[in-house]
């Protein structure tokens, strides 16, 4: 059955701070519009994804990467009927600031200039970061982290542009954006907020908008779940954390959740729990949801061209079935 072969497994190693892991394979899958805090280098295997970026959709198949800079707002969902599978990194901006000041010639605050990537080479170093960790390997994985963001540096880096001069419009957004945070468990209505701020309903939405990328409605949702994964981080319960950040019940949280950080809150606590990350990811019966085990010759599809053959390699687990938490 479509989606039923779906599978998430998101987790960190400690001793790479600063970076978030995730592998999955995505088969009905849909991201709601969302950011990350984190720089998003993801390395697809095989299938397409298309993700909705700047105004523009960007679809990105196997041996290639889906680059996002922190706080920009994108979706994602499957550009073919059999999904997609890929592994990302989610390095801090201090991390890559880190790197780059090492190795590349980027002033300023350093990004990525185009959305997609690609380059099947750094697609093999990212998965073999994702295996050094899994494996408890610090000295590889760092290396080959380093290594990674260096090469896409040099290779689609640029400069992120300063934030733009306070306007009104900006200022009001700034205050709108500090209401909801304060607020975000019984944040005021659209009317109640704009009137607040002595502004329209209609102004408040376009300033908002052309300062987040998103309506505060969705930048609201996207915050509370941004908190929700610190509150449970910090050992709060899932049904708990959904109160506190203003969801009306666990399932709330859950729908949301899945569908900006693609696994289940339950899953990421377990996992986020397990900083060593060397352990497969277990279901609720305690079994392990996909051992390691050897993957056969990946056959890397080409977008443009026929498939090419990669090397054969040992593949980590997959991690949890996403199903059962699908939107």
């Amino acid at each position: 059955m479509a989606g039923s072969g779906e599978r998430a497994r998101h987790w960190r190693y400690a001793e790479l701070p600063g970076v978030d892991l995730l592998r999955a394979r995505y088969i009905r899958k849909t991201f709601a519009r969302h950011t990350h805090e984190n720089f998003v280098i993801a390395a697809i295997v095989d299938g397409v994804e298309v993700f909705h970026h700047q105004g523009a959709d960007v679809s990105v198949g196997a041996g290639a990467l889906a680059l996002v800079n922190p706080d920009t707002p994108h979706t994602g969902r499957a550009g073919v009927p059999e999904g997609w599978r890929y592994g990302a990194v989610y390095p801090s901006p201090e991390v890559v600031a880190r790197i780059a000041a090492e190795t590349s010639t980027v002033r300023g605050t350093p990004g990525f200039a185009a959305p997609m990537v690609d380059d099947p080479y750094t697609v093999r170093l990212v998965h073999q970061v994702l295996r050094a960790a899994e494996e408890g390997n610090a000295l590889a994985a760092d290396t080959l982290l380093s290594v990674a963001v260096t090469r896409l540096l040099r290779l689609n880096g640029g400069t992120l542009p300063e934030r733009r001069a306070r306007s009104a419009g900006s200022g009001v957004a700034a205050r709108a954006r500090t209401v909801l945070e304060e607020r975000m468990a019984a944040p005021p209505s659209l009317e109640r907020l704009a009137t607040d701020l002595g502004t329209s309903r209609f102004a408040l939405l376009r300033a908002f908008r052309d300062a987040y990328g998103m309506p505060p409605h969705t930048w609201l949702t996207d915050a509370r779940v941004r908190r929700a994964r610190l509150l449970l981080d910090a050992g709060t319960s899932p049904a708990e954390a959904a109160a506190l950040v203003g969801f009306t019940d666990q399932p709330h949280l859950n729908r949301h959740f899945t569908r900006i950080v693609g696994v289940p809150p339950g899953a990421y606590q377990r996992e986020h729990g397990n900083v060593g990350g060397r352990n497969n990811v277990q279901d609720p019966a305690g079994r392990a949801a996909v051992a390691s085990g050897a993957w056969h010759s990946d056959r890397q599809h080409s977008r443009t061209g026929p498939p090419r053959t990669w090397e054969s390699r040992t593949a980590p687990s997959y991690g949890t079935p996403s199903g059962s938490a699908s939107p």
